[in-house]
């Protein structure tokens, strides 16, 4: 199967701050990513150093078979994503903020397609409305859009869901299961296990700034039985506490009146 992404050794400091150590992973054709951590611990900044976004690196990102320092930004027009937090143009209307990335990228014939993937999320007839008067979820089905309007090989995700009605998630599932049948690739971070779970051909773990698991969920599961993922993850990650830091966050809150939880 042809390998989509390649990182081989990545580290990645901010001044003093040493956010990724060593970092490695190969990525197929089709696969759908659970690329997963406590917060701080670098998925993000992994992402953004893939996009471009952030430099000053050392070790090697190759995706499309090629270095991504002597790709330009050729590469980036095969790539969607939707960041942990949007900017979008909010003065714009849906249809304006989404002419734009057409215009971006180049994209002939592109209306229909904007209706029809609006139509899918319920919002064709918000498209004329100015962005600042969507909700939230309306505001991420947009950038979902945006990230898919190009019919990317690759989409990076980062907590796309966040503010979506269930109906909406639910059709949002199907759709990426269907895109990674078809062969596109999809690298998705979320903290909400139960979709990293169902969704995830294979899971990547980091814990501050290492990757301590790169396996599939059944890998994952046949290492601790009966287990879900959120159970591994904290056993991964070595978070025993939550028992303890809830009673003592509501006794902060009772005075203890109440108790153990």
């Amino acid at each position: 199967m042809e390998t989509i992404l390649k990182i081989e050794n990545l580290n990645k400091s901010f001044g003093n701050h040493q956010v990724l150590h060593n970092v490695s992973m190969e990525v197929k054709r089709g696969e759908l990513i659970g690329y997963i951590g406590p917060n701080g611990s670098g998925k993000s900044t992994t992402v953004k150093l893939i996009l471009g976004i952030l430099g000053e690196y050392s070790g090697k990102i190759e995706i499309f078979g090629k270095n991504i320092e002597e790709s330009g930004v050729e590469y980036k027009r095969k790539i969607g994503y939707v960041p942990e937090i949007l900017a979008l143009y909010e003065t714009l209307t849906g249809a304006e903020y989404l002419s734009f990335l057409a215009s971006v990228y180049e994209l002939k014939d592109w209306q229909q397609r904007m209706n029809d993937l609006a139509e899918v999320f319920g919002l064709r007839e918000a498209l004329n409305t100015r962005m600042s008067a969507y909700s939230k979820g309306m505001k991420q089905k947009i950038a979902i859009i945006g990230s898919l309007i190009h019919n990317p090989d690759i989409l990076f995700l980062d907590e796309p869901v966040n503010g979506m009605d269930t109906n909406s998630v639910a059709v949002f599932k199907e759709v990426l299961k269907t895109l990674t049948a078809q062969g596109k690739t999809i690298f998705y971070s979320s903290h909400i296990m139960e979709l990293v779970e169902q969704m995830s051909s294979r899971v990547i773990l980091l814990k501050e700034g290492h990757v301590i698991a790169d396996a599939t969920m059944e890998e994952l599961r046949s290492a601790q039985p009966g287990s879900n993922l959120e159970a591994i993850f904290n056993e991964l990650t070595g978070f025993h506490e939550g028992h303890d830091l809830a009673s003592k966050f509501v006794d902060s809150l009772t005075g203890g009146s109440n108790g153990e939880l």
